[in-house]
């Protein structure tokens, strides 16, 4: 078998990082409009000062999530025939990195503030922390385990 050539694995890479946004943006769409809407729902005057907090800060991270995980096709379609690709994918891997804290920080509220409405807050505490647990486990910590292991 023959060695990838530079130009090939610049593609492949471009193509993977772009696929890979393609599965979660759907993802940000969605909790987005939801998190859109729920201002507007009769139940929503009744939530205090923190639950709004936690609301709003839900929110803004899907907001910044959105522009986040967006931005490598914006710059990709601006940029793509600059013969740029190298410094295309890693800017586009950080964006991409960024973007998935700030998804993961928004579905951790978000379920801290469903929790909360539904069960009160000692319950939706819990449930945010094992969110934010599980997110940084299977999203980054597997990852950065298999680097260090590598000695990366």
């Amino acid at each position: 078998m023959s060695e990838e050539r530079d130009d090939e694995r610049l593609n492949r890479e471009l193509i993977e990082l772009l696929n890979e946004l393609r599965v979660a943006l759907p993802g940000v769409q969605v909790l987005f409009a939801f998190l859109l809407v729920l201002p507007f729902q009769r139940r929503f005057d009744d939530l205090g000062p923190g639950d709004r907090g936690v609301y709003f800060a839900a929110f803004l991270c899907t907001a910044l999530a959105s522009a986040l995980l967006i931005a490598p096709s914006a710059y990709h379609r601006l940029r793509f025939r600059e013969h740029d690709k190298e410094h295309m994918i890693r800017l586009s891997n950080r964006l991409a990195i960024a973007g998935s804290v700030f998804l993961a920080a928004a579905i951790s509220c978000t379920v801290y503030l469903i929790t909360d409405v539904l069960y009160g807050e000692p319950y939706g505490a819990v449930a945010a922390a094992v969110a934010a647990v599980v997110y940084a486990s299977l999203w980054y910590g597997l990852a950065l385990a298999r680097a260090a292991k590598d000695g990366r």
